[in-house]
């Protein structure tokens, strides 16, 4: 076994080393240790790797592993502890990965759910009984944030972090297990973030981390969709990779750096259909989600994201965007509102929040002067806490895991675009760029 293991890591090495670049333009510090998960024997029909999403309105997702090929994709639920007066079946997948063969893998919808109740379930019909609870139906409510998660000593002080916070959703911009075709480090993942994302329900798009492409081999994106399934076909899209959801007064979208994005992309189709149906006196907020940030100070990663600015700005502006949160760069950065590179009033906060723990370190590296537009940025890992208190204000913090909980490092409260007048300003031009064919 642990020779056709060396054998795999050299194939990989090898196959990695003809299609991805390199890069030398910044050095990152020592990071912590990977995490390492002792094998313990479990019962082939018993659930592991359980987290839950978003599923639509008043509808939850649920996604769990067995190594049972026949165990069923049922959920039974209810609102005290082992009475299950509700039940629900779903579908399962599975999917190869050169020498490894993932587990059967099940997506259970469940719902319509009362807001803001928690409810327990248990997951084939067998095995531990777990408890979620669900969003509430209006303000105020508050998102969890971190991005390029990975497994490390520092990615656990994260997930510590995040769950000592009343947090209502979890939102992920890319990165997650940092596997890179290793598939075991995926199983790893869903077992290390199991006790917090089958709690709340965690809400994740993709990163350069997810591709996984194998040239002649693989296909991008195997692993990461048949294991993350968001709810992209309840937002009328063709693609795990974007998607839209709303929970209390906040419409989120959910984008893709790592898939095509120029006009005559089906993702730039569906962004501007999407933006075209937000109802603002529904959801007066809208924020977007996506791996590669447009707006960086760092020299990390410096212009990677230029291109799908160029595409995709112009329609975020025009819908009146308020808030962006990107990963990828290791560090946390916070800007003003911004268009077209540069301070806007009626613009979008942009956030970078790639501090989640990952084994690569720190960007520590920045350019100087700062930009005028850059109002915080530090190279320390940690996460982020959006609550949204009402249809005109919300209160974002930034908290470094070098603190406890109680010290917030970057604080600010921020008046939605609605709050500030700039959407009626921006009414005439939104409908010629939304709603044009």
């Amino acid at each position: 076994m642990e020779t056709k293991r060396m054998i795999f890591v050299i194939l990989i090495s090898v196959l990695l080393s003809l299609s991805l670049p390199v890069r030398t333009d910044y050095v990152r510090p020592q990071p912590r240790k990977t995490l390492h998960f002792p094998r313990e024997p479990k019962h082939p029909s018993l659930p592991h790797q359980v987290h839950i999403s978003l599923a639509g309105e008043n509808h939850m997702r649920i996604s769990w592993i067995t190594d049972d090929n026949s165990a069923p994709s049922i959920v039974e639920y209810g609102t005290l502890p082992g009475q299950y007066t509700f039940s629900s079946s779903g579908e399962t997948t599975s999917y190869n990965y050169l020498f490894y063969s993932s587990g059967k893998i099940h997506h259970t919808v469940i719902g319509p759910l009362e807001h803001d109740t928690v409810y327990f379930y248990r997951c084939g019909g067998q095995g531990p009984e777990f408890q979620l609870k669900t969003p509430p139906g209006q303000f105020p409510v508050t998102f969890a944030v971190a991005g390029d998660l990975g497994q490390t000593g520092w990615t656990k002080s994260t997930l510590n972090h995040i769950d000592q916070c009343k947090y209502d959703v979890h939102l992920l911009p890319g990165d997650l297990s940092y596997a890179d075709c290793m598939q075991h480090l995926w199983d790893n993942f869903g077992e290390l973030v199991q006790p917090l994302a089958s709690a709340r329900p965690w809400m994740v798009t993709q990163g350069n981390h997810e591709k996984e492409k194998i040239p002649f081999f693989t296909d991008a994106f195997e692993s990461y969709n048949a294991r993350w399934k968001m709810p992209f076909e309840e937002s009328e899209s063709t693609s795990n990779l974007y998607y839209s959801f709303e929970v209390a007064g906040v419409h989120v979208i959910m984008l893709g750096s790592y898939t095509d994005y120029d006009e005559l992309s089906d993702q730039y189709s569906w962004l501007k259909a999407d933006l075209s149906k937000v109802d603002r006196k529904k959801t007066p907020w809208l924020v977007v989600l996506f791996h590669v940030p447009w707006y960086n100070s760092n020299h990390a990663h410096q212009g990677e994201g230029d291109g799908m600015m160029t595409a995709m700005e112009p329609l975020l502006y025009a819908a009146g965007v308020d808030l962006v949160f990107a990963g990828h760069v290791h560090a946390y950065e916070r800007s003003k509102r911004v268009n077209k590179g540069k301070s806007d009033p009626c613009g979008t906060v942009h956030i970078t929040i790639g501090d989640g723990g990952n084994r690569e370190g720190l960007a520590q590296k920045y350019i100087h002067p700062t930009p005028e537009w850059s109002m915080f940025r530090e190279a320390s890992f940690g996460h982020g806490e959006l609550k949204i208190v009402n249809s005109t204000h919300a209160f974002w913090s930034w908290h470094r895991n070098d603190d406890d909980e109680p010290v917030r490092s970057d604080q600010v409260w921020i008046t939605s675009l609605i709050g500030s007048g700039c959407l009626a300003e921006k009414a005439y031009e939104s409908s010629k760029i939304l709603v044009s064919p």
